[in-house]
């Protein structure tokens, strides 16, 4: 059965990429960055291709259904191209619910973000100036990050929001800089982020997990000896996130620098979705993820692990492993039907790079991982406007005590 989706997306390979063909293989270039996969047409039963998604699944992926169009698109004597499109798939969108969350989004979003730095407790008053207030410090860094403008820029916001009730006062640009480039306001954002998914867990119970990067603005630079110069690139940051599949929620965040590994952060990730009573019944994440200790900590955890075994893994260790890998191998239409709402993480990542930016502005490492930590904190809060509006929710913050201070600085 022809997947309608891919075949679509291989309809468009076609029609905007140079697919090159040698023989019975042909290279086709990948939709999302400069390699290209190899489709194999000689292959006894059925075209194969590089792709990790056709070693996943088996069935054609986008760069077989890519071949095919263009094989079989004819052309006419008098030259005009005859081709057959397939159907998109389309799904129906609830468009009143949809345009009153974004046209009401920023309002609800400072009084929401209002809401949740309230729980912030303010350190004791040492000894020189008084101290601004540390809430409306950070409801300013995250109102910035939300605008996606540069401090000076985003002070009329901030007024607004004094003028509002919102903040005491709207604090100093070069205030809200230097609070971001303090490692105590770390532990606060990833705890706002935390709890600002709480108001949602009676939706989530599948969950998926994954990394992505975001580019700085500082250079690493080393001499290359093959050619002869130096050369210079972008140092990143990774975002290893976990999210709710249904409303696109983050639950969980840890930002590392860029060449970190994902498998170490899951078990991490996983834990603080539980701790924060979230009922998991399913995680989904890619093959980079698959190990003896994530599954068994998802089994702990009551839940069922989606995640697919490579090539060079075998069945052999303990039991749950072994029932893992046979189910796996053996029932792999099951599985993927499954293991498809993994796809809802990179929904997550594209939904915070393509609304707050790809890139972080901070020059420091602490200042730019509480800006990244910022951006996925404004992600929550937009996705929270449009479940009120979508689900009828009414978010309530800091619920289980609701007398006590939840976050302090240490």
């Amino acid at each position: 059965m022809v997947n309608q989706e891919r075949a679509e997306r291989g309809r468009a390979l076609a029609d905007t990429k140079t697919l090159v063909h040698r023989g019975p293989l042909w290279l086709v270039p990948s939709a999302s960055h400069a390699g290209t996969y190899v489709v194999d047409l000689a292959t006894e039963g059925a075209p194969t291709c590089s792709c990790p998604d056709f070693e996943l699944r088996r069935t054609p992926c986008k760069h077989i259904h890519a071949v095919e169009f263009t094989i079989t698109r004819e052309t006419t004597p008098d030259g005009t191209v005859v081709e057959t499109r397939t159907v998109k798939v389309t799904y129906k969108q609830d468009w009143p619910a949809y345009n009153a969350a974004q046209t009401h989004e920023k309002e609800r979003v400072e009084k929401l973000l209002r809401g949740l730095c309230d729980g912030i407790a303010q350190p004791p008053q040492g000894k020189g100036r008084p101290r601004a207030p540390l809430n409306d410090i950070v409801f300013a860094a995250v109102m910035k990050v939300y605008g996606t403008l540069s401090g000076r820029r985003t002070a009329t916001d901030l007024r607004n929001c004094e003028a509002r009730g919102h903040i005491a006062a709207a604090p100093h640009y070069n205030t809200v800089f230097k609070y971001l480039e303090d490692p105590s306001l770390t532990p606060i954002l990833k705890s706002l982020i935390e709890e600002s998914a709480a108001p949602l867990k009676g939706v989530e119970t599948d969950f998926a997990i994954d990394g992505t990067g975001f580019s700085t603005c500082n250079y690493v630079r080393w001499y290359d000896k093959k050619y002869g110069r130096e050369m210079k690139a972008h140092t990143w940051l990774k975002a290893h996130l976990m999210c709710g599949v249904k409303t696109n929620v983050v639950t969980a965040c840890e930002v590392t620098e860029g060449d970190r590994h994902d498998s170490p952060e899951f078990a991490g990730l996983l834990a603080t979705t539980k701790a924060r009573g979230f009922d998991i019944q399913e995680v989904s994440a890619d093959k980079g993820y698959v190990s003896k200790a994530n599954s068994a900590a998802v089994l702990i955890a009551g839940a069922t692990p989606y995640i697919p075994f490579k090539a060079n893994n075998t069945g052999a260790g303990p039991a749950f492993w072994r029932r893992l890998y046979h189910f796996y191998q053996f029932n792999r239409a099951t599985f993927l039907a499954h293991y498809h709402k993994r796809s809802n993480i990179e929904a997550t990542n594209w939904m915070i790079k393509s609304k707050f930016g790809a890139a972080l502005r901070s020059k420091t490492f602490t200042a730019q991982k509480n800006e990244l930590l910022c951006k996925v904190l404004c992600h929550n809060l937009a996705v929270l406007v449009s479940s009120i509006y979508e689900l009828g929710i009414d978010p309530t913050f800091w619920a289980d005590n609701a007398d006590a201070q939840k976050v302090a600085v240490h």
